[in-house]
């Protein structure tokens, strides 16, 4: 093996088939409870056999919606409260993830190593993420719709 080929690793390609798949699983998870005709502002919490999510609507157009989708894990120094923007595509019927916590703009893929260690599908990863968080509902109901 040349010395060439061991400095350059074969290039990450992200499965475009695999992120779709997913972000279609997460649209249908956030459909069972996106209440119809609420405005933009509302908030809402979804509660399920695992917990609750507390949701708040933060954009809202004709095609999609962005909302931003929290879980309160308790008063605890070790552990920030999982917090995502998620733009729901109705045309589309996608649900992907904008923002998590410390990534402010997700890239869809990322050189490895990189400064802020972020993985090479890192996108991939948040998104899946969602899907786990979004499993707190296995047997939803809104618990609360209150304007803020």
């Amino acid at each position: 093996m040349s010395s060439a080929s061991s400095l350059n690793p074969k290039r990450y390609q992200p499965n475009i088939n695999r992120f779709l798949a997913l972000c279609g699983r997460n649209y249908y998870h956030i459909l069972r409870w996106l209440p119809n005709g609420v405005e933009q502002g509302a908030s809402w919490q979804v509660g399920g056999d695992y917990g609750f999510l507390d949701v708040r609507l933060l954009e809202n157009t004709r095609y999609t919606q962005l909302i931003e989708i929290s879980r309160n894990v308790g008063k605890t120094d070790f552990v920030d409260t999982p917090k995502i923007s998620v733009r729901v595509y109705h045309d589309a019927k996608l649900a992907e993830v904008l923002t998590s916590r410390q990534i402010y703009q997700l890239s869809p893929v990322y050189d490895y190593p990189n400064i802020r260690m972020h993985h090479r599908d890192e996108k991939y990863r948040v998104n899946a993420f969602l899907e786990e968080l979004l499993r707190i509902d296995n047997h939803t109901s809104v618990v609360c719709l209150a304007e803020s």
